[in-house]
């Protein structure tokens, strides 16, 4: 594998790892409805950013259909060496 194959393999590992930026607005929302700190405020209204959001969801997508892309090309190998 070579360093950009594990960049990437790296990157999409790290998006999977952490929580969406929807999970993080729900616990802030829980935690301002508890005490209302001014700092978990501006954390919720940061995760709340119309175009915060879209960036995360754009890269979980990203990431899910590289990894289906990498399955099914793995796949097609498998089959491929199978039918020689």
């Amino acid at each position: 594998m070579d360093e950009a194959m594990a960049s990437a393999e790296r990157w999409r590992g790290q998006i999977r790892s952490r929580g969406s930026v929807e999970q993080d607005r729900k616990a802030l929302a829980g935690l301002i409805e508890y005490d209302g700190d001014p700092f978990e405020t501006e954390l919720f209204e940061d995760a709340s950013d119309p175009q915060v959001r879209l960036v995360d969801k754009a890269k979980r997508s990203y990431a899910g259909q590289y990894d289906r892309r990498l399955r099914r090309l793995r796949e097609l190998v498998k089959h491929a060496a199978v039918d020689r």
